[in-house]
């Protein structure tokens, strides 16, 4: 017995670490998911001064998720006479493979990666533009003009803003010269060697490429494909039970990819900052398999606190900012997006040539520095506005006499 696992091991083992590699990847999409929708529910409650989920699973609404998920499980699914059978079945599986595929060339640490290539970026941005066959597949297949024009709608918006968020991505690519995305992230060791700090075409891309990719995974302000007042609820609208539950991890899967790509070319991917990587600096400590071990714990935990940092900032935007029309949607790509990224990378180009290096040097210290106490501004302002009563940060946000159409009671002396 022995000898023959030691010779299905000697001809198979890619094909058994390919399996353990899919099985991890799929198990951390589904478990980020469901930490997603938990936090989701929780950002939506503060942000509208309400608790939000408190009961299933103690104090915070812990397995509230969970029972979510059992009970669209065991809830009915139903699928319209007028549906398509098998586009109507298999559009969520094809939304969720393109979201699935793109962990594969995601890096979460040092060697910490399903499939190593020289080409991860493209090859992610690439899989994830296939989600969109899988919206058109659910919003045609499913016999609705509702669901219809959510998905032409969905998939004209998400094939625009891909132009946008591929050429910001290239801004780093071309200060890093390369696409292989554990390479950019070992060029950042150190806070001030992140390419968002490298120069302001890089710092302006950031920004760019984030808006671009909340709009490509159809969060507000860009979800007109399921704004409930025009469209019902967009190219899901006949769908129940689990298929409703696979098109919205698809959709929770796609925030944290484009947050991975975020960090990787703008933030420096698993650094925690310091010109040094771990699995190196606790090696010389350790031998090379346990500082490598331990080195990776800390990496990993580093990149996923970034990716869910920039998952929640999208969730912040959800719920504050109120919902644009679809014609501003698409202006803000077509006549202000695209053309500000096609700057941005001749920008970089030229600053790459012709810049001194000195002069980069200081402006990247000045946006460095800058952006740090912008950073402790806005930690120190939200932590004493609240402590402060209701209406000292926005005077007149509570004041009701002397506004037109008041109605109530006079006040008395």
């Amino acid at each position: 017995m022995l000898e023959w696992l030691s010779e299905f091991w000697k001809h198979n083992w890619e094909f058994v670490v390919a399996i353990i590699a899919a099985k991890l990847l799929i198990g951390f999409m589904l478990v980020n998911a469901i930490f997603s929708v938990w936090l989701e529910r929780k950002v939506a409650g503060r942000i509208q001064d309400r608790l939000g989920p408190t009961r299933v699973g103690g104090k915070f609404g812990w397995l509230q998720t969970l029972a979510d998920g059992m009970k669209l499980l065991i809830k009915e699914d139903t699928i319209p006479a007028a549906a398509d059978q098998m586009l109507f079945r298999v559009g969520p599986y094809i939304a969720l493979v393109g979201s699935f595929l793109a962990f594969i060339a995601l890096p979460y640490g040092d060697g910490i990666i399903a499939r190593e290539m020289n080409i991860g970026l493209f090859f992610m941005l690439a899989v994830m533009s296939s989600e969109v066959f899988g919206i058109i597949l659910i919003g045609y297949g499913s016999g609705s003009k509702w669901s219809l024009f959510g998905g032409m709608r969905e998939a004209a918006q998400m094939v625009s803003y891909e132009i946008p968020m591929a050429l910001c991505v290239l801004v780093p690519v071309i200060v890093a010269g390369s696409m292989n995305l554990s390479e950019v992230a070992k060029q950042q060791q150190g806070i001030w060697n992140w390419y968002i700090f490298h120069d302001p075409f890089t710092f302006a891309a950031f920004w760019t490429y984030f808006t671009c990719a909340m709009a490509s995974c159809k969060r507000a302000p860009f979800d007109l494909a399921e704004a409930e007042s025009e469209l019902v609820a967009g190219f899901h609208t006949e769908y129940s039970g689990f298929r409703w539950l696979v098109i919205f991890m698809a959709e929770y899967g796609s925030m944290f990819a484009v947050s991975g790509i975020a960090n990787i070319m703008f933030l420096g991917g698993w650094s925690i900052g310091l010109p040094w990587e771990l699995t190196t600096v606790f090696a010389q400590f350790l031998g090379e398999w346990p500082g490598w071990i331990v080195g990776n714990v800390l990496n990993v935990s580093v990149f996923m606190v970034k990716g869910w940092l920039l998952v929640f900032v999208m969730m912040w935007v959800r719920w504050t900012l109120p919902r644009l029309r679809i014609d501003q949607v698409m202006m803000l790509c077509l006549k202000y997006l695209i053309p500000i990224s096609c700057i941005l990378m001749a920008g970089v180009s030229l600053w790459t040539l012709y810049m001194p290096l000195l002069a980069q040097w200081i402006i990247s210290l000045v946006i460095f520095v800058l952006s740090v106490a912008g950073t402790g501004f806005v930690v120190f302002r939200l932590i004493t506005w609240a402590a402060l009563p209701p209406g000292t940060g926005m005077p007149g946000m509570w004041r009701m006499e002397g506004l037109p159409g008041y109605q109530g009671a006079a006040k008395t002396h």
